[in-house]
């Protein structure tokens, strides 16, 4: 007798009881190794930190030795789901009601792991518990915070230890309004930055005497926010600046600050590398001071950078296992913010699919009990096609 299908929904609902707000576990992990070291994954926990972060624990686990290899990436780590009395449903007791299942994590992206364990487990049973190559999964606890202890390190260790990926799945909510519509094959990069102005401090009263910073900074922001920076390219929607705060820190009104600073954040395509991008800027920036506005602007790290994993058996082949399940054409989209997906394609293509995003990061964050069948479902058909 054949053993039962494992079951999506109560393993996302066991992951999203583990309260792994991030950098914390929560239990998350445990379970997960638990779960893979049961099927006879060989199972690594391992805990990466630098100074001035947190420690973060991530999993790293494979069953098989051969070739193809294919890996289900994701992470555990949520976001804090703020004040419990605003919820319908606690944020970690994983409820159900109406066949929807409520949690912190439940589309981002607990329920997607959960649904890979599932088919993972399901498809080792069809296969007398061995892939035909590899199959592993790779489990962060670090993609919510600043990514730096997580799945960057992890791929670095794997890559040490000689371990080589074929391809990967990563299972981000990537749809928009319904299982199978869309997959992430790319995603834009970002870059921060802040705009300082430099004045002169002065009497509200004697504008002579002073030099206003925040004349400078509206023209400044003016001006880089009133041209395109391009207008798109073959895979991609146009790069976007968005000035996101302004920070004077003047708790007076008769005073003229000494300087102003303006936030941004830009989100930007395969036109631009991070270095280009910057001295782009910086010359309409320079442009629009005409020598008279004192400015600088103040960079920081990114580590996001764009990328697109090009058409080919890889996308074809999950496009057909979408297809089939849900009988949906899915879109091949780069659009949304950044995700681990940005490390992962050093090391091979990465496509992102899983479950509908539009609960995530919200109040009552949930996930119909049906869209968890139904990815596990593709998963499944995935591993069936990739594995024939």
């Amino acid at each position: 007798m054949s053993a039962p299908p494992a079951d999506p929904t109560a393993l996302a609902r066991d992951l999203l009881r583990c309260p792994s707000v991030t950098p914390a576990e929560g239990g998350a992990l445990a379970l997960i190794e638990h779960v893979l070291k049961a099927a006879g994954f060989e199972v690594h926990r391992v805990t990466f930190a630098e100074p001035g972060t947190a420690p973060v624990e991530n999993l790293y686990a494979r069953i098989g030795k051969a070739s193809p290899h294919l890996v289900f990436a994701g992470h555990t780590d949520v976001v804090p789901p703020g004040e419990p009395a605003n919820w319908s449903h606690p944020p970690f007791a994983g409820e159900i009601a109406e066949d929807t299942l409520y949690g912190r994590g439940a589309v981002d992206m607990k329920g997607a792991i959960a649904c890979a364990l599932a088919a993972t487990l399901d498809h080792l049973a069809a296969r007398g518990g061995e892939p035909k190559g590899s199959i592993s999964f790779l489990i962060t606890g670090d993609e919510e915070s600043i990514a730096v202890n997580g799945t960057v390190k992890l791929l670095a260790w794997a890559g040490e230890r000689g371990e080589r990926f074929d391809h990967c799945i990563l299972g981000e909510p990537s749809n928009a309004a319904a299982i199978g519509d869309t997959i992430k094959i790319g995603r834009r990069g970002s870059l921060n930055g802040t705009l300082i102005i430099t004045g002169k401090q002065g009497h509200v009263a004697y504008p002579e005497r002073a030099d206003n910073p925040v004349r400078g900074l509206v023209a400044l922001m003016t001006a880089l926010m009133a041209t395109p920076l391009d207008h798109g390219s073959a895979k991609f929607d146009a790069s976007n600046l968005e000035f996101t705060s302004i920070d004077i820190g003047n708790p007076v009104v008769n005073l003229i600050p000494g300087e102003a600073r303006a936030r941004f954040n830009i989100r930007f395509n395969d036109h631009h590398s991070q270095t280009s991008l910057k001295m782009l800027i910086e010359r309409r920036a320079a442009a629009a001071a005409h020598e008279r506005v004192r400015w600088r602007i103040e960079w920081e790290p990114s580590n996001a950078d764009s990328f697109v994993t090009k058409p080919g058996p890889f996308v074809d082949l999950v496009t057909a296992a979408i297809k089939q399940v849900t009988g949906n054409e899915p879109k091949l989209s780069t659009t949304g913010g950044t995700s681990d997906a940005r490390f992962i394609k050093n090391y091979c293509p990465v496509l992102e699919f899983g479950l509908v995003g539009q609960t995530m990061h919200q109040v009552d964050e949930c996930t119909p009990v049906a869209d968890l069948t139904t990815l596990t479902a593709v998963y499944r058909d995935i591993l069936d096609r990739y594995f024939k």
